[in-house]
């Protein structure tokens, strides 16, 4: 079964998430923070985090530099889950090595179709003799998928 970690400091929107995501069969972890983030993250060993911009602590920018520097933790596939929802944020976003970006309200459908995509080029990237170039193509995706 795979492990999704929702960073969010919102109740309401970890509910929402976690509610979606477990009726679709995924495991779901929560941090309230980025810190709490990045220590579960340590530990539990998710397949995918989905990150809140916004949160205290540590946000979701510092978060993600973090887990890209750090070589055990920098191919986990991160997505941005913000209100921050205007081009010029998608891009910043995309360009802050997030692997994908997702804008609140969550659409039910857009959310399932981001895991399933970057949690297929994750298994790609893990299978014997494949390559690895796909991921530059799902960020160009991301940063077209104007929903």
């Amino acid at each position: 079964m795979r492990k999704v970690l929702i960073a969010e400091d919102n109740a309401v929107n970890r509910e929402l998430l976690r509610e979606l995501l477990e009726t679709r069969g995924y495991t779901v972890l929560e941090a309230c923070d980025g810190q709490e983030a990045l220590d579960m993250i340590d530990q539990a060993r998710p397949d995918i985090l989905l990150l809140d911009i916004g949160m205290p602590v540590l946000d979701g920018f510092a978060v993600v530099r973090k887990i890209r520097e750090n070589p055990h933790l920098a191919k986990l596939p991160v997505v941005a889950v913000t209100a921050y929802a205007m081009q010029d944020d998608r891009e910043k976003i995309l360009n802050s090595k997030f692997d994908g970006y997702l804008s609140k309200p969550i659409n039910p459908r857009s959310l399932m179709e981001e895991l399933d995509r970057l949690l297929s080029q994750r298994d790609d990237r893990h299978a014997p003799n494949r390559s690895n170039g796909g991921q530059v193509d799902g960020k160009a995706r991301a940063a077209g998928n104007g929903e």
